[in-house]
């Protein structure tokens, strides 16, 4: 009975294998992207079961005896995951769609990487992709208007040069308001033109405690986290980026007269100054008027050599009766300074190629770059070389290390003088009188050629030209000062990165999820500038020329050990950091200067005078402990906790070490069993607070706890020193409080994110030079003065408009407001001055102080002030200055006095729109515009063309509805010779904007078209870079910086470019 049981069992077990196994089949297919190109390295597994594999190189795949009830499941990276059913289907092709969702998920932080989901803190993610749009020879331009609350400070025009770069408002007032930047988690002290963005994969900006508290004394004002590209599991790729455009200028000169409105404006200067100064009637004051407008316009000698209209004398030139020049004037020239140095069709190439590979075990990545930009300024550019290497391995189950290099050569010309001075030749040109001629005349009108038979420049000197002094910018001439001086740097730049971990890859391991990684990075930097001032002209002639030479050398390096485990115990997810960290900076600068030059040798040796020899070093040392907890619950509630102590040498023993923390919780409200009924369109919401302490110790190159001294006559013979700089063995740590709550969401399968962040930053014990008496003899000393407030509210909304089979819609909504307040001054200060702002409790920082303008005096032309300060004669009969109610008065003196307050640079609203159109699968379009509402700009260029003061500077066109007679209703004052005006409110411009940033179009060839000659994808594009932008004044940069001041030198280029991405 057993036996025939025991037969029985074989037979039925052998039926049912035989239809388990006519119940298998084999499955292939292919895993191609929504463009249809393979998509390497995807997870093709039959659900429920350990059974799976990846797709190869060409995204082809193949499973064996797979249930025909069975689903896959195919995952990729930044795609959304599909399920198949199997049925009886052989071959299963699938097509991931990009899911932006994921690709953010996973971010860059402090010492380690998160996911999104149990983020705690404030922190955005912008791929390298979106940077590199941007078509600009620094990387921090290609910031603005792709992070909520980042805001961007152009700064200068000069090729290469970095923008500057605030988070979430100006936190400081003395100390550094820059972010901290850290590259392949070493924070990073070298330059940033030295940064290629075709390196970057993805920059993280961390805004609040939370995110950047572990970086403890330097992350106060935010972290700026850049990861360079990595290798990959792969066979070889071969990649060339390359592009090729002209710059141009972006903003819109100031808009000033001609030639004609010119000597017009000048003769009725003249004639209102005779007529309403002196009492000449009008005829008696045009007679005076023309008799001196040769005087006035070309000097006192030979005036007629500044003459353009050769057929009449400066007397003659003017119809007194209309006070217009006459009908039948000819000129001989009309100049336009700032043409004739500007470079409109300036030329600019990028080439970049790079190798990048890699096994299951090791990866490598390699690049060579090139970038050549030319300024619109002639003469200035900018040229950088670029090498980087990097590698990882994975050399033992429990062993893993890895490297990365860069090094950057840099060369430049520049623009040496960005004031407002004579030798600034940006700033002399833009507002030089048409009738100033820029190249040598004579008498005639006629171009005077030397031997050569090449023209010669007009220096505006009798010395010169022979004839007659101008009577501004003597002995310079813009273009001249261009080319006869130079100002040009070089730079090379070294950046490396290694690491080395200890700790199993193997699950089953005892020991799984113990790290111990141990980080070295340095940067190293050095920089040679030279300054050459021509011996015959500008402002070295007397002394035979100048010739200086700067060298300056930084080295930092920091080395962590940090101990982490990452382990997930059923519903629980535990996250340990512990560590130490030792950074150390130094840097070197020596100077050397002679005059009596000897022309074509940039070269101190052959020069006769030393006039400056200099040199000094600054050394500069943090070591920290850290650490940090991260608890997670059933994926939904999430608390983090991190700690820092830093010790600054740039405190004094007894206050040296400050301490820093955070705290945080999230919570994933879309996971809660309320919301079950949400799913189907809510895919994410979770709601997070934080608050945390961070310190910021940035004083500058000396030790504020020690005096400074210094010798009285540098490179002399006169022995002793003094002090310079009071010593403050109390200053301490400023400290910056920072809070943070904020909800974040995502719908419709991903085609809808929101973020909405409250956040409130005070910092205290601010570090400021605190003033002292003038008897003391100092100007003051640092100090822990106050405290400032920064709160405000960021926005942003992304989301897919349309998603057809040819055609999608991609755009980006981002708005931010800030508002800065100060909350206290200490050490018996209620308010700090600095030139036209004020620091002074209650209101935001560098508010703008200064007199109120209340119009022109219909009657007399005069600009009108209101004051409350008043001059009275005192019991001796002396004029006192008295402290009165509020009046109107043209007296410039009682207006300097009666200063107002007024509105900070501060903007109200800020922040960008931009779309992405793909179209056919294969064409791609792109803009980002960005906007600024709110805020004034003190601009001292346009006061200086609206109230002339001197001969030689052109009048701005707004200046032509000036007050003329009596009864003109206008807010422009009558022209007139050596006006005096306040430094007022009447210069503010609104600094409110809207620019057009990026346009980018691009076509990717077919992959069929591209099969044949072994090329996996090429992409050619078209793309226009800093386009527009419509502000309240033409000329005026309202980005230029974050007090409110307006550039002395040239503004950023619009570029169009030409290019092609192309793989292998």
């Amino acid at each position: 009975m057993n036996k025939i049981a025991a037969i029985l069992w074989c037979i039925l077990s052998l039926a049912w294998t035989t239809a388990s196994w006519a119940q298998n089949v084999a499955v292939s297919g292919k895993v191609t992207g929504a463009n249809g190109e393979a998509i390497i390295g995807a997870n093709v597994l039959v659900e429920g079961t350990t059974q799976g594999i990846t797709t190869n190189v060409d995204g082809d795949y193949t499973l064996t005896n797979v249930p025909a009830n069975a689903t896959l499941v195919v995952s990729y990276l930044g795609y959304k995951t599909e399920k198949i059913p199997v049925g009886n289907k052989t071959r299963i092709d699938v097509t991931l769609r990009e899911d932006t969702a994921e690709i953010e998920g996973v971010m860059v932080v402090a010492y380690g990487t998160a996911k999104k989901e149990s983020f705690t803190g404030s922190a955005a993610v912008v791929k390298g992709g979106e940077l590199q749009k941007r078509v600009v020879g620094n990387v921090t331009k290609s910031f603005e208007g792709t992070v909520a609350g980042v805001q961007v400070a152009s700064g200068g025009g000069q090729p290469g040069e970095a923008a500057s770069v605030i988070i979430r408002g100006i936190g400081s007032v003395n100390a550094s308001a820059t972010p901290l930047y850290v590259v392949d988690g070493i924070p990073f002290d070298g330059s940033l033109s030295a940064i290629n963005p075709a390196d970057i994969e993805t920059m993280t900006v961390l805004k609040d405690a939370s995110a950047g508290a572990l970086y403890g004394a330097r992350g106060a004002n935010g972290v700026i986290v850049i990861t360079t590209k990595k290798g990959k599991k792969d066979k070889i790729r071969i990649s060339y980026k390359g592009n090729v455009g002209i710059a141009s200028r972006a903003i819109p000169r100031y808009d000033l007269v001609d030639m004609k409105d010119y000597v017009e404006m000048s003769y009725e200067a003249l004639r209102n100054s005779a007529q309403y100064g002196t009492g000449m009637d009008f005829e008696g004051a045009s007679r005076y008027a023309a008799a001196n407008l040769g005087q006035q316009i070309g000097g006192l000698k030979n005036p007629e050599y500044y003459n353009p209209y050769k057929n009449y004398t400066w007397e003659t030139l003017i119809d007194q009766s209309t006070g217009k020049i006459r009908s039948d004037a000819k000129a001989a020239w009309n100049e336009n300074w700032l043409d004739e140095i500007s470079d409109n069709s300036a030329i600019r190439t990028e080439h970049i190629v790079s190798v990048n590979g890699g096994s299951e075990r090791a990866n490598y990545v390699a690049s060579l770059g090139y970038y050549m930009e030319d300024g619109i300024l002639q003469n200035t550019d900018f040229s950088r070389y670029t090498g980087r290497v990097g590698a990882d391995s994975q050399a033992k189950s429990w062993l893993k290390i890895g490297m990365n290099a860069n090094f950057a050569h840099s060369e430049s010309s520049y623009q040496s003088f960005e004031d407002a001075s004579t030798a600034n030749v940006w700033y002399t040109a833009q507002f030089m009188a048409p009738v100033y001629p820029v190249y040598l005349k004579d008498m005639a009108g006629n171009n005077v050629r030397d031997a050569d038979g090449r023209l010669q420049y007009e220096y505006g000197s009798e010395d010169d030209n022979g004839y007659a002094n101008r009577p501004s910018a003597q002995g310079f001439n813009s273009k001249a000062e261009l080319y006869n001086n130079k100002a040009y740097y070089t730079r090379n730049s070294l950046s490396a990165r290694s690491y080395i971990t200890f700790g199993t890859v193997r699950e089953e391991a005892r020991l799984y999820g113990l790290k111990l990684t141990m980080n070295f990075g340095t940067d190293y930097t050095d920089y040679q500038r030279t300054l050459v001032y021509d011996k015959e002209h500008g402002n070295a002639a007397q002394q035979g020329g100048r010739l200086s030479k700067t060298n300056t050398r930084t080295l930092s390096y920091t080395f962590n050990q940090l101990l982490t485990y990452d382990r997930t115990f059923g519903d629980h997810s535990l996250n340990l950091l512990a560590g130490h960290e030792y950074y150390r900076y130094k840097y070197n600068y020596a100077l050397g200067e002679k005059t009596g030059i000897v022309g074509g040798i940039d070269e101190l040796g052959p020069a006769v005078t030393t006039t400056d020899n200099n040199s000094y070093s600054h050394n500069y040392g943090v070591e920290s402990y850290l650490a940090r907890i991260n608890y997670g619950f059933k994926s939904r509630y999430y608390i983090d906790a991190s700690w820092r102590t830093d010790g600054s040498s740039r405190f004094h023993p007894s206050d040296r070490w400050g301490h820093f923390w955070s705290v945080g919780a999230s919570w994933r409200i879309s996971e809660e069993q309320f919301m079950e009924n949400t799913r189907q369109w809510l895919d994410n919401l979770t709601l997070k607070v934080s608050y945390g302490v961070q310190g910021n110790d940035n004083l500058g190159t000396y030790y504020a706890w020690q005096g400074l001294y210094d010798y009285t006559w540098p490179n002399a013979t006169d022995a002793g020193a003094f002090v310079d700089k009071l010593e403050n063995r109390k200053v301490t740590w400023e400290k910056n409080g920072n809070l943070n709550a904020g909800i974040e969401a995502t719908m419709f399968g991903g085609r809808l994110g929101v973020s909405v962040e409250y956040y409130n930053r005070k910092t205290r014990d601010m570090l400021l030079n605190s003033p002292l008496p003038i008897s003391t003899g100092f100007t003051g000393f640092n100090d822990n003065v106050g405290s400032l407030r920064n709160q405000g509210l960021e926005v942003s909304l992304r989301g897919t408009i349309l998603d057809k089979r040819d055609f999608r819609w991609d755009a980006t909504l981002m708005g931010s407001f800030n508002r800065n307040k100060v909350l206290s001054l200490t050490g018996g200060q209620d308010v700090i001055t600095s030139g036209i702002r004020v620091i002074e409790v209650g209101r935001p920082i560098y508010t703008f102080y200064l007199p109120k303008t209340a119009g022109v005096d219909p009657a007399t032309g005069k600009q009108l002030y209101y004051a409350y300060w008043t001059q009275t004669v005192n019991d001796e009969g002396a004029l006192v200055n008295t402290r009165c109610d509020e009046y109107i008065t043209d007296n410039v003196a009682m207006a300097t006095l009666s200063k107002y307050y007024h509105e900070s640079r501060e903007p109200k609203l800020f922040g960008s729109i931009g779309s992405t159109f793909t179209i056919l699968k294969n064409i791609d379009v792109s803009f980002l515009t960005t906007y600024s509402i709110g805020g004034w700009v003190y601009d001292g260029l346009y006061k200086g063309s609206m109230y002339v003061q001197y001969a030689g500077n052109n009048w701005h066109k707004n200046a032509k509805r000036r007050w003329q007679k009596p009864g003109d209703k206008t807010d422009v004052p009558m022209l007139e010779v050596g006006g005096s005006y306040a430094t007022a409110s009447n210069s503010l411009i609104d600094a409110s904007y809207f620019a057009i940033k990026n346009i980018t179009v691009g076509y990717t060839l077919p992959k069929r078209w591209l099969k044949k000659i072994d090329i996996e994808s090429l992409r050619i594009y078209a793309t226009l870079d800093n386009i527009a932008m419509f502000n309240h004044m033409d000329g005026m940069d309202p980005q230029y910086n974050f007090t409110g001041s307006v550039a002395y030198s040239y503004t950023p280029s619009r570029v169009i470019a030409f290019g092609i991405d192309l793989n292998f």
